[in-house]
């Protein structure tokens, strides 16, 4: 029997690694019929939001985006959407961002499904209008080599335009695939693992992460991984990007 008292969650100044057996819930005005649980938000020290909702058959989730924009992306299952005057079924695998103020409704969940969102306040580029609604799915077509290595595959599921001041991509690491740096950088992650296992160094710690779990990576926070098992590790990951790297 696993005792009560063990968990691989790790909350550190320069990191988080938060594990399903210690999601804890949460109730979001009008999103009802779900069960909601707060990965990361400004209180864990980050500069953007992440959450997962596993709704039921009657789960709504409704809102409308005021200064922030959301992405909400079906990690399982199916719903309804509908946003930006567009009523669109979304599976597995498939996505909707929904930029600022914009009125959004999900409903005719099969129950179980779960969505993830990452939420960031909007950052306005002067000669840019703001993102519009945008539908896409995961595609392992799409993916390119990462850093000319076939074994690391990143599709990016939001546009390469400066419109757009945040990026969600899936990565695919093949099984004993590994970055080949240690990357230290001045953009935040969120992620949240779909499938298999790794072992990822972060601020000189080794952490082994696996399927369903979530993690948060503070700007310069030293980060490696490696893909072990016998299947690819594949994970959603969100990062700030396009806009000047400081207010001063």
């Amino acid at each position: 029997m696993q005792l009560p008292a063990f968990t691989r969650s790790v909350v550190a100044r320069t990191h988080a690694i938060l594990t399903p057996n210690g999601f804890s819930n949460s109730n979001v005005p009008n999103w009802t019929g779900c069960t909601v649980n707060v990965l990361v938000n400004e209180r864990l020290g980050a500069g953007f939001g992440q959450m997962l909702i596993t709704a039921r058959e009657n789960g709504q989730v409704a809102g409308r985006t005021t200064a922030a924009q959301i992405f909400f992306y079906v990690v399982r299952g199916e719903c309804q959407v509908a946003v930006g005057g567009t009523v669109r079924l979304l599976k597995t695998g498939q996505f909707v961002y929904v930029p600022i103020e914009q009125e959004y409704l999900f409903d005719r969940f099969d129950a179980g499904t779960q969505l993830l969102t990452f939420h960031k306040k909007y950052e306005p580029l002067a000669g840019h209008l703001a993102p519009e609604v945008l539908f896409g799915e995961q595609d392992e077509n799409e993916a390119r080599p990462h850093m000319s290595d076939e074994g690391l595959r990143i599709q990016e599921l939001l546009p390469q335009d400066p419109a757009f001041d945040m990026a969600v991509n899936i990565f695919t690491y093949d099984p004993g695939a590994f970055l080949p740096t240690v990357e230290t950088h001045s953009t935040e992650h969120g992620l949240l693992y779909l499938q298999g296992q790794a072992i990822c160094l972060l601020n000189q710690q080794y952490y082994p992460v696996q399927q369903g779990d979530a993690i948060w990576m503070a700007p310069h926070c030293p980060q490696w991984v490696t893909s072990i098992g016998k299947e690819p590790s594949v994970y959603i990951y969100y990062k700030n990007v396009n806009r000047f790297p400081t207010v001063v």
